[in-house]
């Protein structure tokens, strides 16, 4: 959660007050009581889900499938506007500590390979926008009220994306089995004995 001052959120207030764009509104609306206020990672994320909607032509209500290279914040508005999660296995996040996410549509039944599209914060693009810049190569510490403005003024202008191929992973049928060690039941993926925990 993070702790902002009355002041600051009045500041966030009044910004989005200035948004024109009612849909990008409605979206904020539902991120922010899921994430807890406006971070500048999370309107990352919005802006990310949008071009990935728009270019991979995704329709109200069709799954996708995310994976985030961070864990910090732009996970979140995946989960809260898309549905993608970590428990429907639609949210993957491989911690790379970047500012960037790959994603997908469904794969047809019998497909084992589909387009994608990967999304980055562009570092040769951010630089039109000095704060922003200086904000995501961690050169100086910033508020959100004051990024938050700067990605809504820069909109897409700052991503970089390109089309990738994904592989479909093929569904292996769930096995369980009880732990040689503990005696605790646990989901097998090949032949092991021991439970993740016994193992580690």
């Amino acid at each position: 959660m993070h702790k902002n001052s009355d002041e600051e959120k009045h500041r966030m207030e009044t910004i989005l007050g200035q948004v024109k764009d009612p849909e990008l509104i409605s979206q904020i609306e539902k991120v922010v009581p899921f994430h807890g206020f406006l971070t500048s990672g999370a309107l990352i994320g919005i802006q990310m889900l949008n071009i990935a909607k728009r270019e991979l032509e995704v329709q109200d209500g069709e799954r996708i499938y995310v994976t985030c290279e961070t864990k910090s914040c732009m996970p979140d508005p995946f989960q809260i506007l898309a549905g993608a999660t970590i428990g429907n296995n639609g949210l993957k996040i491989h911690n790379l500590g970047k500012m960037a996410v790959t994603i997908n549509k469904q794969a047809p039944e019998g497909v084992y390979s589909i387009k994608g599209l990967r999304i980055i914060l562009d570092p040769e693009k951010t630089k039109a926008y000095p704060k922003l810049h200086a904000w995501y190569l961690n050169t100086e510490k910033f508020p959100h009220v004051e990024i938050v403005p700067i990605l809504l003024d820069a909109g897409e202008k700052v991503y970089s994306w390109k089309s990738v191929d994904i592989e479909v992973p093929v569904r292996r049928k769930k096995r369980i089995q009880c732990c040689k060690n503990c005696g605790e039941m646990f989901t097998q993926y090949d032949n092991e004995l021991l439970c993740g925990g016994c193992t580690e």
